[in-house]
C-alpha cells in the first residue's frame, strides 16, 4: 500500500463564491429533478454538489462550500478521505458483491473485529452488518424482542430513529417524517425525555429519569418490555444532550428488568462527541449499540453490536440482507476507523467544540433570541426563541439558516419545533476554515436577530 498524506484533502480549503447560490447549473439541473425525482425527497440547498474533499464542497457552477454538516455527520474523516478512497478503489478491484449470507468474505468479519473491540463494555460482543441506521435499529429491536420474548418498545420524546415502518413508529416528530404514512408498528410506548432546556421543573438527571420511569412502569410494565432505546445525545430532535445521570439511571432500570438497553449512536458514534462513543461520557455501557453514519467514511453500512449473548440468540438466518456489510462500504469502514486512531479525532472533536462553543455563547450573550447552545464535542446547537420566552422560532432558525447558504456555508436545522441549527463539521476541519464557517454564521445571527 502507498504512503498517503492524510492532509492531502484534493480541493483547496476555503470558500469561495463564482456565482450566486444556487447558480445557473446547479438551477438547471434543479429544472431537470423537479420532472424526474419524486417529490418527496427534499434537499437543504439546491447547489448540485460535483466533487468533494476535506471539509470543502465545489458544486457545478464552481462555488467552493464549508460543509458544516458532514453529509447529516457522516463524512467525519472529511470528504474523500485518503485511506477511505484508496480502500474503496482497491476493494473494487477484486470483489464488489457476493452476499456474506452466500459466500461470506474476511471485510465483514474485519469491521465485526473493529467493532466489538471499539464499542463500550469490556465483555464478549458480536455484530452483525446492514446498509442504513434505520435497518441497524430495526434488527436491535428485533435482537431485544428475541432474546428477552417480550413486545414492548421504549422509546422517549424529541427521539429520531428513522423512516421505516417500524423506526417511523419509534420516531416522536410527525412532520415531514410520519404525516400520512401509518398505521404504525404497534408496541411502541413513549417516556418523558431529560431535556433541561425545557424542563420547568429543573429536574436532575437520576430525578428526570425517576419520573420517566414510572411512567413505563405504569404505562407499560416493567416485565413487558424488551428494550429501552435512545440516543445518548438526540440528533434530529434537536442536539437535545439530557442532564447527567440520565442514561445511567435507565440503564441501571433496564439491567435491574431485563430489558436490554440500546444505546442510538447512529448519529452520535465515532468521535463525534470527543470520545468514540457518546455513551462513554458517563461510563454508560450498552447492551447493544447501533452504528451507521460515519462508520464507512461516506459508504453505506451499518452495524448492531452488543453483548454475545443477546446477539447470538437469533437462530441462523434470522438476521442478514443481499448488501449488509458490502465488502467495498466494509473496506472503507476499516480504512475510515483507521483514519479515525491515526488522526485522533475524538480529540479533534473536543477541540473543535471548544472553539466553537466559546463563538455560540458569545453570540448567545449578544442575542436573547438565541434561547440554549448546547451539544458535546462537534455536535453543538442553537435553539432559537422569542426573546424573553421559551416560545420557539422556527422562522429565526430557517432564515439564518438561507443566510448561511447563500453565503457558502451548509448547516442544517433540526428540532421538534424547527427551531435549532445544528453543527456538524467533518472532524478534520482546519483552523481557519472553521472560523470563516463561523463567522459567516455569525453574520447571519446578526442580521436575523438584529
Amino acid at each position: 500500500m502507498t504512503v498517503l498524506d492524510e492532509t492531502d484533502t484534493g480541493l483547496p480549503q476555503r470558500r469561495e463564491l463564482v456565482t450566486e447560490i444556487p447558480g445557473p447549473r446547479s438551477l438547471a439541473i434543479h429544472e431537470r429533478r423537479l420532472r424526474a425525482v419524486a417529490t418527496g425527497v427534499s434537499s437543504t440547498l439546491p447547489a448540485y454538489i460535483e466533487t468533494a474533499s476535506g471539509s470543502i464542497l465545489r458544486d457545478v457552477d464552481g462555488n467552493s462550500l464549508i460543509d458544516l454538516g458532514s453529509g447529516i455527520a457522516v463524512t467525519s474523516v472529511g470528504h474523500t478521505a485518503p485511506r477511505v478512497v484508496e480502500a474503496v478503489r482497491d476493494q473494487v478491484g477484486h470483489l464488489i458483491h457476493s452476499c456474506f449470507m452466500v459466500t461470506p468474505y474476511e471485510p465483514y468479519v474485519a469491521v465485526a473485529e473493529a467493532l466489538n473491540e471499539l464499542t463500550p463494555g469490556d465483555f464478549d460482543k458480536t455484530t452483525a452488518l446492514f446498509n442504513s441506521g434505520a435497518e441497524a435499529v430495526e434488527n436491535a429491536v428485533k435482537i431485544a424482542r428475541h432474546h428477552t420474548r417480550r413486545s414492548a418498545v421504549v422509546v422517549f420524546d424529541h427521539a429520531y430513529h428513522g423512516r421505516t415502518n417500524l423506526t417511523m413508529a419509534l420516531t416522536a416528530k410527525n412532520m415531514p417524517y410520519k404525516h400520512g404514512f401509518g398505521p404504525f408498528a404497534p408496541e411502541i410506548y413513549r417516556a418523558s425525555l431529560s431535556y433541561p432546556y425545557r424542563d420547568p421543573h429543573g429536574l436532575s438527571g437520576r430525578d428526570a429519569a425517576v419520573r420517566s420511569l414510572a411512567e413505563v412502569e405504569s404505562q407499560v410494565g416493567a416485565a413487558n418490555v424488551a428494550c429501552v432505546l435512545i440516543e445518548p445525545i438526540q440528533g434530529e430532535g434537536g442536539f437535545i444532550v439530557p442532564a447527567p445521570g440520565f442514561l445511567a439511571a435507565i440503564a441501571e432500570w433496564c439491567a435491574h428488568h431485563g430489558a436490554v438497553f440500546i444505546a442510538d449512536e447512529i448519529q452520535t458514534g465515532f468521535c463525534r462527541t470527543g470520545t468514540w462513543f457518546a455513551c462513554e461520557d458517563e461510563g454508560v455501557v450498552p447492551d447493544l449499540v447501533t452504528t451507521a453514519k460515519a462508520l464507512a467514511g461516506g459508504m453505506p453500512l451499518a452495524a448492531v453490536t452488543g453483548r454475545a449473548e443477546v446477539m447470538d440468540g437469533v437462530h441462523p438466518g434470522g438476521l442478514g440482507g443481499t448488501y449488509g456489510g458490502n465488502p467495498v462500504a466494509c473496506a472503507a469502514a476499516l480504512a475510515a476507523i483507521d483514519t479515525m486512531h491515526r488522526l485522533d479525532l475524538a480529540r479533534a472533536a473536543r477541540t473543535i467544540g471548544s472553539t466553537v462553543t466559546d463563538r455560540l455563547r458569545s453570540l448567545q450573550k449578544e442575542h436573547p433570541g438565541i434561547g440554549d447552545v448546547r451539544g458535546r464535542g462537534a455536535m453543538l446547537a442553537m435553539e432559537f426563541v422569542r426573546p424573553g420566552t421559551h416560545e420557539p422560532d422556527p422562522d429565526a432558525a430557517r432564515a439564518i439558516a438561507s443566510a448561511c447558504h447563500r453565503a457558502g456555508v451548509v448547516v442544517l436545522t433540526c428540532g421538534s419545533f424547527g427551531n435549532v441549527i445544528r453543527l456538524l463539521p467533518p472532524l478534520v476541519i482546519d483552523d481557519a476554515l472553521l472560523a470563516d464557517g463561523l463567522d459567516v454564521l455569525s453574520g447571519a445571527v446578526d442580521q436575523v436577530l438584529a
